[in-house]
C-alpha cells in the first residue's frame, strides 16, 4: 500500500496552504469517485485534504429568484430541506433519488460537481438551471464550468464553495438509472423560466459529460408539452456506448426521460 497523508483543515485558508505545500494533493468530500479510484491503483495522491466538515461549506440559502447550497451539503440534507422543496421541488427530489441512502447521507454537492462525473444527478440541474459554481476564487456561470469528461473549468487547488441555483417557473427530472448502481443511464433535468425560455440538460448518456439539448428548448420554449419532443431527433454518435447499454439505446431514453420530466413539473422525480 502507498503511503497517503490525510489532513482536515479547520478552514478554507488552511486547506488550500496544505494543497499547495503537497506533492499531489487531492480534496476530499463524499469520496465517492475518489476513495473507488485509489482502491484501484488509478489514484495515488500524496496527500488527502478532507474539506467535508468544514463551516464554510454548509448550509442552504432561499431567497425569491435563487437557491444557494453549500458545497458540502450531502444529497440527504437537499433533499430534506424545506426551503430547496419550497423553491425547486425538483432539485429537492433529484437529490432524494440519487443513489442508496449510504451515498445520499455521505456525498456532497460540490464534490459531485467539482468530479463531473459523466453518471451523476447533479450537472444536470447545474446546468438547466444556468447556476452559479462559487469557489474559493471566483465565480463560474454553469455554461462555462462543464468542459468534458471528469473535466471543469476549476483551476488545481480550486474548492467549490457553493452553488447559486436559479429558481425557474417549474422544473422536472426523469431519469432512468442503472438497477444496481442507480446511477442515471440517461436523465433529463428540464426547466422552465416565467419568460417561457426552457432549458433542457441531459446527464449519463454523453461520452463527454453533461449537455445541454439545443432541439429540446427550441421545440419547448415554442410548445411546452411531451408532445414537442416526439419528432425530435437525438444523435447517438456523442453518446456512451457500453455494457449498460448502446448509443442508440441511451437515444431513445433520452427522448422518453425528457417527456417524463416535461410531463411530471414540479412532481417528484420519474425513476
Amino acid at each position: 500500500m502507498y503511503q497517503t497523508n490525510y489532513h482536515r483543515p479547520s478552514n478554507l485558508a488552511e486547506a488550500a496552504s496544505l494543497f499547495s505545500g503537497a506533492d499531489d494533493a487531492a480534496y476530499l468530500s463524499g469520496g465517492h469517485t475518489l476513495i473507488p479510484t485509489m482502491k484501484q491503483r488509478l489514484a495515488a495522491p500524496s496527500d488527502l485534504i478532507d474539506i467535508s466538515g468544514l463551516s464554510d461549506l454548509k448550509g442552504i440559502e432561499a431567497g425569491s429568484d435563487s437557491v444557494t447550497v453549500g458545497a458540502a451539503t450531502t444529497h440527504a440534507e437537499v433533499a430534506a430541506s424545506d426551503a430547496v422543496r419550497g423553491a425547486i421541488p425538483a432539485l429537492a427530489d433529484l437529490a432524494g433519488n440519487i443513489g442508496d441512502p449510504h451515498v445520499r447521507h455521505r456525498g456532497t454537492i460540490g464534490g459531485s460537481v467539482a468530479n463531473n462525473d459523466p453518471a451523476a444527478d447533479y450537472p444536470s440541474a447545474v446546468l438547466a438551471l444556468a447556476a452559479t459554481i462559487h469557489t474559493d476564487k471566483r465565480q463560474i456561470a454553469a455554461d462555462d464550468y462543464f468542459a468534458g469528461l471528469f473535466e471543469t473549468a476549476l483551476e488545481p487547488g480550486e474548492i467549490v464553495t457553493k452553488i447559486t441555483f436559479k429558481v425557474p417557473a417549474e422544473a422536472g427530472y426523469g431519469k432512468f438509472r442503472n438497477p444496481a448502481s442507480r446511477y442515471p443511464m440517461a436523465g433529463v433535468f428540464v426547466a422552465r423560466n416565467a419568460d417561457g425560455s426552457v432549458r433542457v440538460a441531459v446527464t449519463g448518456a454523453g461520452d463527454s459529460g453533461v449537455f445541454r439539448w439545443s432541439e429540446a428548448e427550441s421545440a419547448l420554449s415554442s410548445s411546452f408539452s411531451a408532445d414537442a419532443l416526439s419528432g425530435l431527433p437525438v444523435d447517438a454518435g456523442g453518446l456512451m456506448s457500453d455494457l449498460h447499454a448502446s448509443a442508440d439505446y441511451r437515444a431513445n431514453l433520452i427522448k422518453v426521460m425528457a417527456g417524463r420530466a416535461v410531463a411530471n413539473m414540479g412532481g417528484a422525480t420519474i425513476v
